[in-house]
């Protein structure tokens, strides 16, 4: 019986091992992201091209190229006034939103007058960027990549995902912020 016990503690002592380390199952390459990236450059070329169509052909506009890649011209300049909005101002404003091909996405009649707190509200991306961009009364009508507009998601309404837009933004009033 005893050299049974030794046996059987023998073979229990040996079956015992400590904790093994699970191995990755894959490896991560970072093709996805990598994929992603190129589409994403194609996107934007693609979108590039299609801007620089509709300067083209209007003639009777002078688009300027902004620091975060979104076209523009002005519709109404005020040449007097030199401030425009910082973070932190209230900004009232109204836009329209159009496809490339002119086509009313969102009118000024739905979106309605906003009143917007500079960097501290919701935009999307290049209407932010623009705000900052115009002075009081100025009207300005922008060419944003899908990048600066909604992007892969859309708006989930009435705007597409990766759809490009045509905004036309005014601004009416700026109330510099009280410190």
């Amino acid at each position: 019986m005893k050299k049974f016990t030794i046996i059987l503690l023998g073979i229990i002592l040996a079956n015992c091992k400590g904790p093994e380390p699970r191995r990755a199952v894959k490896k991560s390459s970072g093709s996805i992201i990598k994929e992603s990236v190129a589409r994403n450059k194609r996107l934007l070329d693609e979108e590039e091209k299609l801007f620089q169509k509709i300067i083209t052909k209007d003639t009777a506009h002078t688009y300027t190229h902004s620091d975060v890649g979104s076209w523009f011209y002005y519709n109404v300049k005020d040449t007097v006034n030199s401030y425009t909005a910082k973070p932190k101002d209230l900004v009232t404003m109204t836009y329209t939103i159009l496809s490339t091909n002119n086509d009313t996405i969102y009118s000024y009649k739905e979106i309605d007058t906003i009143k917007y707190k500079v960097d501290l509200q919701e935009l999307f991306p290049g209407l932010r960027h623009s705000v900052k961009l115009l002075k009081e009364n100025e009207t300005a009508t922008f060419l944003y990549p899908s990048s600066l507009g909604y992007g892969y998601h859309g708006d989930t309404k009435k705007i597409g995902i990766n759809i490009p837009l045509k905004v036309t933004l005014s601004i009416l009033k700026i109330e510099k912020e009280n410190k």
